[in-house]
């Protein structure tokens, strides 16, 4: 077990150790101490539509279930049956039925958990077994909430409730939601994963890490703009891709917001005018004013966030609406998920456009993509060496402002994303009471 005063020591207020990327006792201790406190997005009820469907994924190092029960609540289970501790369903989507049956000995539960049967149970006369205990069904997650649609869990029964937890970033999740007409939004389509070989904390820093995307991005944007000279016009296609490659001024004056528990968003790098000019956009915009009135039409597609970060969940993308999942996978070893999202009541225009974004710069295959997944490979790798113990967080340390809500930055190149993050790492490790994370110091 790493003592409490050594942990403490891995982050300073402007640099962090690298041990906490590359030191696999630290990891396990994540896993219970962020990972099995925090409020952590399972996924969207949307997912789970009819009764018994259910979406496998993961809490930390836990695997788990949401289903819809038969009383239309959405369950968070441990995906075990407590027979012999088989997983019940294998990973992905699908339908239980009325209920679990476990595929190797076919104890049956109910779709809230609570034991159902086993075939012969004269064999268990004059034992402890027992249906009505907990011992024989399958345990739920300590706590389960949702918001607008998204569900969370938390492992632990203590903690602050999910809207407390998500504190300023529930505007990012309810500016997603009102882009819809009728204010939902629903996943649609299936699930682009990408594996990395790097620490799950490296693609958190990464969200707003404003000065890569002109050096890592080059390949990708330099050949935008050549195509686009070519043909003689910016596409969307081509644009999504040339803004990695403004210039740094650009990114100096993009406001950077941090708030408690790691949480933030950085400002969004497309133009929110394209709402009255973009053929998509103004037909979005035209839908959504039919519905809510131009004034309001014009603040909700007027936000202009491009990442937002739900520090242990991922970050979802309120313009392009999609949402990666960041899961650990082991200390080397990250598992995202790009989920998709169809406004309700919008133009089909607006999830095409989405579909498109998502293809061209987060999938596996995309132009963009590869980029930084081999650079967080190549910081693990580095951070492997004895080439030095420490990580630098030095950009703009010290000048950032802070607010009743949150931080916000001086400069749009400021690391103070980083700063907040492990400022809330550091809390979840030390504190006892979980999420409990301060803001980062100024």
């Amino acid at each position: 077990m790493i003592a409490d005063d050594e942990l403490a020591a891995l982050v300073r207020p402007d640099s962090v150790n690298k041990r906490v990327y590359t030191d696999p006792a630290i990891f396990a201790l994540e896993m219970e101490r962020i990972y099995g406190r925090a409020w952590i997005y399972v996924g969207h009820d949307s997912q789970v539509p009819n009764t018994g469907d259910y979406h496998t994924t993961r809490l930390g190092d836990q695997d788990v279930v949401m289903v819809r029960a038969a009383d239309g609540a959405v369950k968070v289970l441990y995906n075990r049956c407590p027979h012999k501790g088989a997983k019940l369903v294998s990973e992905g989507d699908g339908c239980a039925g009325k209920f679990f049956r476990c595929p190797y000995h076919a104890w049956t539960f109910k779709l809230d958990g609570t034991h159902l049967g086993a075939p012969m149970r004269d064999g268990f006369e004059g034992t402890a077994y027992d249906p009505t205990n907990p011992q024989f069904s399958m345990a739920p997650v300590a706590r389960v909430d949702s918001y607008r649609g998204f569900v969370f869990a938390s492992q632990s029964a203590e903690g602050p409730s999910l809207r407390d937890f998500l504190g300023g970033v529930a505007s990012s999740i309810d500016n997603l939601c009102d882009r819809s007409p009728v204010g939902e939004v629903e996943v649609v389509g299936g699930v682009f994963r990408v594996l990395q070989e790097s620490n799950w904390k490296v693609f958190y820093e990464n969200l707003h890490d404003t000065m890569h995307a002109r050096v890592t991005h080059e390949s990708s944007f330099r050949a935008a703009r050549d195509e686009a000279a070519a043909i003689g016009e910016m596409p969307f296609e081509l644009l999504i891709q040339d803004g990695n490659g403004e210039p740094y001024t650009f990114w100096e004056k993009l406001e950077l917001r941090a708030y408690r528990g790691g949480h933030g968003y950085m400002e969004g790098i497309f133009d929110p005018g394209a709402a009255t000019r973009d053929p998509v956009a103004r037909a979005h915009f035209e839908c959504l004013s039919e519905a809510v009135g131009e004034e309001r039409a014009r603040e909700v597609l007027g936000m202009n966030r491009h990442n937002t970060i739900l520090y242990g969940s991922g970050s979802p993308h309120n313009v392009f609406q999609q949402f990666r999942v960041i899961r650990p996978l082991a200390v080397d070893r990250t598992l995202i998920e790009i989920q998709l999202f169809r406004c309700k009541g919008a133009p089909d225009a607006v999830f095409d456009r989405a579909l498109t974004y998502a293809n061209l710069i987060n999938s596996p295959s995309s132009n963009v993509m590869p980029d930084d997944v081999e650079l967080y490979r190549r910081c693990q790798q580095g951070n492997n060496t004895r080439g030095g113990e420490w990580v630098s967080l030095h950009r703009y340390a010290g000048t950032d402002r802070m607010l009743p809500d949150g931080a916000v930055s001086t400069n749009g190149t400021s690391e103070l994303p980083m700063r907040n993050q492990f400022a809330a790492w550091r809390e979840y490790m030390l504190a006892d009471v979980p999420g409990e994370a301060a803001h980062a110091a100024a």
